[in-house]
């Protein structure tokens, strides 16, 4: 069985640095697919060497399928990579960032998604919570 892949998608502003999570309205995740429930962020120093069969190019080419998105909308951010433990084991979480001049509210919420704030997902599962911020953070360095 091969390890799981996560995306976060998100949106930042090349101006005016505005950082943007996409986040699914039907159950709120901010995680695409959804974490399971009892996933808990591994801590760095506590990483697992992972065999990934799947690449995150792969994951983005099934997103934009999902999603009915173009292929050059969205491109992996190289300077995150999260491990998230999960029931079925450990798994893998990258960030794929929105490559647009505006946020793209209006075709996030035609597919049911919203586009929010880090502050807007306050009260999210710790385990998201705990990758929003470690998100945030390498948005910021980057």
């Amino acid at each position: 069985m091969s390890p799981q892949i996560y995306l976060i998608l998100f949106y930042k502003g090349d101006i005016s640095a505005l950082t943007l999570f996409c986040q699914q309205l039907d159950d709120g995740a901010v995680c695409f697919p959804p974490l399971p429930a009892l996933s808990d962020v591994v801590d760095e120093d506590q990483r697992q060497q992972q065999e990934n069969n799947l690449l995150p190019g792969s994951l983005i080419q099934e997103i934009n399928r999902q999603l009915q998105l173009d292929d050059d909308i969205l491109h992996i951010e190289p300077a995150f990579y999260e491990q998230i433990e999960t029931p079925d084991g450990i798994a893998s979480v990258y960030m794929a960032r929105f490559k647009m001049l505006d946020p793209p509210h209006d075709l996030m919420a035609e597919r049911g998604c919203k586009m929010q704030t880090l502050t807007a997902l306050i009260g999210r599962p710790p385990a998201e919570m705990e990758l929003l911020r470690r998100a945030y953070t390498a948005v910021m360095e980057s």
